[in-house]
């Protein structure tokens, strides 16, 4: 059973570039009148005579055929041991759980993803796991702000959580330059890569000690599926994430693995027509505001005129799907959806269908009432754009 689930091995693997490494991740041996990818494994006991240690699989809780061969194909891309959770949130748990010493300090991204700033700072530092005495300070992405405030720290460190580019406002920290400060304090670094993916980021590789990503969103790519990952660059640290997944039972589902197994073989062309697209939005949408037309504030990291844009090109291959803008009011946000034809108003981003939403109505982002994320999909980019025209113009 364990066997069906090694990478293919290749003595070409080394040199294949993301395409290949996408389209090929985690794929078993071939072996003849077998499925390029096995079905899912549905096992709540496994048969496990004796020894429990000379079975690969004894209890469902504790591993699973299908979770494995998923994370063997993250592995390949992220270039690090992987854990699968249930959901990013629960992977963000994991690494704030496992990770930070009791009584230690944090210092994240003032911009990181909302829910994540509330777990730190209301569960872990003042909540149900407040005896725990974690310290959490927060510092602004933009404009090297995390790296001043490294640069001023006094005392004990014990992890910088970043996120690049950041949701929803795409701004862009300088993963490397970070990364060597916090090391030179002691701590270790986390990246939410959860917008740009492995495939346009490689934040191991930059450097950073852990990875997180909800595989909900561009990963996966047809939002149909709730899930999470973290990379890490020492083994240790995974084995301590695995050791929280099977205590606590935050266990995938195969079914949800094996979904997202099989749809990370069309991550590359999901996301290169993504960037293409997006590209061609964002520049649509700057000339909009340009001309003085109701859009204001474009932001994407693949425009010359951007303030990420320099460091993004230093660090990520491509720019990813996501375009912010901002439109003059709630209700203008609102006409704006109600006009259009192809953007779906929904939360989340990354999926095949072109997203947007006014991330004021959540609250807890400091972005004005009618700030628009728009996840670029995969329809025609002159469709696509004719929409957004009209949506417009009918404000």
């Amino acid at each position: 059973m364990d066997s069906a689930h090694h990478p293919v091995a290749s003595t070409d693997e080394g040199a294949w570039q993301g395409a290949t490494r996408v389209v090929r991740a985690g794929l078993p041996d071939a072996v003849p009148g077998t499925p390029y990818l096995p079905g899912p494994v549905f096992a709540a006991p496994y048969h496990a005579p004796g020894d429990p240690s000379q079975s690969p699989y004894t209890y469902g809780r504790f591993d699973n055929p299908s979770w494995k061969g998923y994370e063997s194909a993250l592995m390949s891309l992220e270039g690090g041991p992987c854990v699968l959770f249930p959901s990013g949130m629960a992977a963000t748990a994991a690494v704030l759980a496992t990770l930070v010493p009791p009584g230690a300090s944090v210092l994240m991204a003032a911009e990181c993803y909302y829910t994540t700033r509330v777990m730190a700072t209301q569960t872990f530092a003042g909540g149900w796991f407040a005896s725990q005495g974690m310290q959490v300070v927060q510092a602004p992405t933009a404009n090297d702000g995390i790296l001043h405030a490294l640069e001023h720290w006094s005392g004990p460190l014990a992890m910088v959580w970043l996120e690049s580019p950041t949701n929803p406002q795409l701004d862009v920290c300088d993963i490397a330059a970070i990364a060597a400060r916090a090391h030179a304090l002691g701590a270790i670094v986390v990246v939410d890569n959860t917008t740009a993916t492995p495939l346009l980021q490689q934040p191991l590789s930059l450097g950073a000690d852990v990875c997180v990503v909800s595989d909900t969103k561009a990963m996966t790519g047809h939002g149909d599926i709730v899930l999470g990952h973290v990379a890490v660059r020492d083994g240790a640290h995974a084995d301590a994430l695995r050791m929280w997944r099977t205590r606590m039972g935050v266990i995938p589902g195969p079914m949800e693995a094996w979904l997202a197994h099989r749809s990370l073989g069309t991550l590359h062309v999901r996301m290169m027509q993504q960037c293409r697209t997006a590209q061609v939005v964002a520049e649509f949408l700057a000339a909009r505001a340009a001309s003085g037309s109701v859009v204001r504030n474009v932001r994407y990291p693949g425009l010359p005129g951007d303030r990420a844009h320099v460091l993004a090109l230093r660090q990520m291959t491509h720019f990813g799907g996501v375009v912010s803008f901002e439109l003059p009011s709630a209700d203008a946000a609102t006409r704006f959806f109600a006009a259009s034809q192809l953007v779906y108003e929904a939360t989340s981003f990354g999926g095949l269908h072109t997203s947007a939403e006014r991330r004021a109505r959540w609250g807890g982002d400091a972005v004005n009432e009618g700030f628009i994320r728009l996840s670029v999909g995969l329809e025609d980019v002159n469709d696509l754009v004719r929409d957004l025209a009209q949506a417009l113009d009918a404000i």
